[in-house]
């Protein structure tokens, strides 16, 4: 809206000072964080205290399988409405509404959003620890997929220039593209020529089949990344501050791919495609940063306030549908690694102790999944709530506060991020 009012202004009157900076996404972006980092601390002091006044609190908290004895019980949750409402107001402020990739993002926040909610609210109110049920959970995240891919397939405005060149000519900055289309091409990590197409995977087929195929596979993986990452997420939100710390770091890192998708000077020197309008995701993960860390304020060791999974789920398709939208997916698995080693533990862990069911034997991969709750659980434990089993990666018997496996699953974060953007010049 405030994008919108100093473009009318300008027109009406002229340029007047500072009028020409919101044509700079920088400018845009940082407002947009700043917007959205108050804004979250702001409104989430006053939902909290609405929330203890209304005796809206988790009910659900492991407090005797932790070490440390950590009180958590009474604790308000439903603190992603807070971060819902951090993210959407800068970009409703300052976001260009005209721009489909915005509105993709900003439809996200609101389905996993409203998701998410519905499932806080059967385990908060109806006192039901399994929540929603868990094919409503993957229908609509199956939706949200089907509505980005196909967006991404149909929509005229979402198109990609597979290769841009920048040169000096006669002192003067001359770009040469590539034409205008829809690609299934995707950047991949570690290769010389960055770029590869999913619609290759399908030549055997024939030239005319092949792109219809590539379309269906690209669509049909945007659903399972939109599943996977959300749900990761969701396993991740077990320690407080830990999934909006580690998220808010993935975003900084997504939010350098977009700008460098959305730019063709940097597309051209990481050669990378140029996603025209893409830039414009560097606004709206300023704000996700922004409301990521003011929520933080809340939520560190010891949490004031839940995020739950109406904040969970949301964040973790946020990350994904942004990845899909730069053709960045295949830096997901390097970029969201504390997620995906926190969806492996726990798909590991029931396979193996499913396998030892038929053998007639107790057997475990780690002393308890997601893998965060392994580094707080002792053997003892372990036998106490699952008399005669074995594990097989134990580990160290000393345990770790859940404030030190935070921090320490954080620094870990800050290493992929690192390594995902040199892969774009390892070649």
């Amino acid at each position: 809206m405030l994008y919108y009012l100093v473009e009318l202004l300008e027109k009406s009157y002229g340029h007047f000072m500072g009028s020409g900076l919101w044509q700079y996404i920088s400018f845009r972006a940082i407002v947009a964080a700043v917007i959205a980092l108050l804004t979250s601390m702001w409104f989430g002091k006053y939902f909290i205290a609405l929330l203890k006044r209304k005796h809206i609190s988790e009910t659900q908290r492991d407090e005797k399988t932790d070490p440390f004895n950590t009180k958590k019980v009474g604790v308000p949750t439903m603190g992603g409405i807070v971060i819902i409402v951090a993210i959407l107001l800068p970009c409703l402020l300052v976001g260009k509404l005209s721009n489909i990739y915005m509105w993709l993002m900003i439809i996200t926040t609101l389905i996993l959003g409203c998701l998410g909610f519905f499932d806080d609210y059967i385990k908060t109110f109806r006192k039901n620890k399994d929540g929603l049920n868990g094919w409503i959970k993957i229908a609509g995240q199956v939706a949200l997929g089907l509505i980005v891919g196909l967006t991404l397939r149909y929509c005229p405005e979402a198109t990609m220039n597979e290769t841009v060149e920048v040169r000096i000519e006669n002192n003067t900055e001359v770009v040469y593209k590539s034409p205008s289309v829809k690609s299934t091409r995707t950047t991949i990590p570690f290769f010389k020529n960055h770029n590869a197409n999913y619609a290759d995977m399908f030549s055997w087929m024939g030239e005319n089949w092949k792109y219809k195929a590539g379309w269906i596979f690209f669509v049909l993986l945007i659903v399972f990344v939109v599943a996977a990452v959300s749900n990761g997420a969701n396993l991740n939100d077990g320690m407080d501050g830990m999934c909006s710390g580690n998220s808010a770091l993935i975003g900084i890192g997504l939010l350098v791919l977009a700008y460098v998708s959305g730019s063709t000077v940097w597309a051209d020197y990481f050669d990378v495609m140029y996603i025209p309008g893409s830039e414009e995701l560097v606004v709206f993960l300023g704000a996700f940063i922004g409301a990521l860390i003011g929520f933080m304020w809340y939520n560190t060791y010891p949490a004031q306030i839940f995020m739950g999974d109406t904040g969970s789920l949301t964040i973790g398709g946020i990350i994904a549908v942004c990845a899909c939208i730069i053709h960045k997916e295949m830096l997901l698995p390097i970029l969201c690694g504390v997620f995906l080693m926190e969806n492996v533990s726990v798909i590991g862990q029931r396979f193996y102790y499913k396998l030892g069911k038929r053998k007639g034997v107790h057997q475990r991969l780690w002393k308890r999944t997601p893998l965060h709750d392994h580094f707080r659980t002792s053997l003892e434990q372990v036998e106490r709530l699952d008399p005669g089993s074995t594990v097989l990666f134990k580990g160290s018997n000393e345990l770790h506060h859940e404030a030190k496996i935070t921090l320490r699953f954080c620094i870990v974060t800050v290493l992929l991020i690192a390594f995902t953007l040199l892969t774009l010049k390892i070649r």
